[in-house]
């Protein structure tokens, strides 16, 4: 969700990659964002109501549910919150706009068909590589997110932040979870976008007009990872396995 669409489809397809091409949606305004010819995100302006509220720039997340109205009063039932009620996407499928119950927003997401994307290869560029965390509350929030949607423990990691939960959703890590440091205002998703090499994917950032918040720093695994904000105030993040 962003203040201007086409300055940060500009930005994000010379930063990341990607294509870009409008919906077709007559109800609004949204751009999709495409790997080749698979969507792996897309671009709309801020709602009214949400931009009323408060709400800035941002990445929100879909997590694929089979029954988007039944795991709405599941999030509610846990503690979460229904930010906005069920509703279809015509000929896409059916969402809700959630929060778990310390703030942290996501979709849930039920499409209209069975069919999945292709899978593709660890670290493709352009697809996400990795989602974390920053929680309210870290085992609160795990325990939230694994009671709806069966997600698992994997490593722990000691962090000077705190402790570091990666977690899977079925097969590899996807992400990590950790209680949000002081200076991080509120709990929220980060998502890393795989590029090909992370130094010069951050000078395309800061040629861009976006900033980096700390220098590209090296994680466990061996691979290299940068945080950012884009122009408008959207923070993202980038990681590739070389510098």
């Amino acid at each position: 969700m962003t203040t201007d669409t086409k300055a940060s489809e500009t930005f994000y397809k010379h930063v990341i990659g990607w294509e870009a091409k409008d919906s077709g949606m007559s109800s609004q305004c949204y751009t999709l964002l495409l790997v080749g010819p698979t969507m792996v995100g897309g671009l709309m302006p801020i709602p009214e109501d949400a931009r009323k509220a408060g709400v800035g720039p941002a990445w929100m997340g879909y997590i694929g549910v089979d029954d988007v109205d039944a795991y709405a009063e599941r999030v509610k039932k846990a503690g979460g919150a229904i930010r906005r009620a069920p509703d279809d996407i015509p000929g896409i499928g059916r969402f809700a706009v959630a929060a778990d119950p310390y703030g942290a927003g996501f979709i849930l997401f039920q499409p209209n068909t069975d069919q999945q994307p292709a899978p593709v290869a660890a670290g493709t560029p352009g697809h996400i590589g990795w989602h974390e965390l920053y929680a309210g509350d870290r085992e609160g929030a795990f325990a939230f997110y694994s009671g709806l949607f069966g997600w698992t423990k994997a490593e722990a990691v000691e962090t000077p932040g705190g402790l570091y939960q990666i977690f899977a959703t079925g097969g590899a890590p996807v992400g990590g979870m950790m209680t949000k440091p002081s200076h991080v205002p509120a709990p929220g998703w980060v998502y890393y976008f795989n590029v090909d090499d992370i130094d010069a994917a951050t000078i395309r950032v800061k040629d861009s007009g976006g900033q980096t918040l700390f220098p590209p720093m090296q994680v466990p695994g061996g691979s290299w990872i940068v945080q950012c904000r884009d122009p408008q105030g959207a923070m993202f993040a980038m990681v590739a396995a070389k510098k």
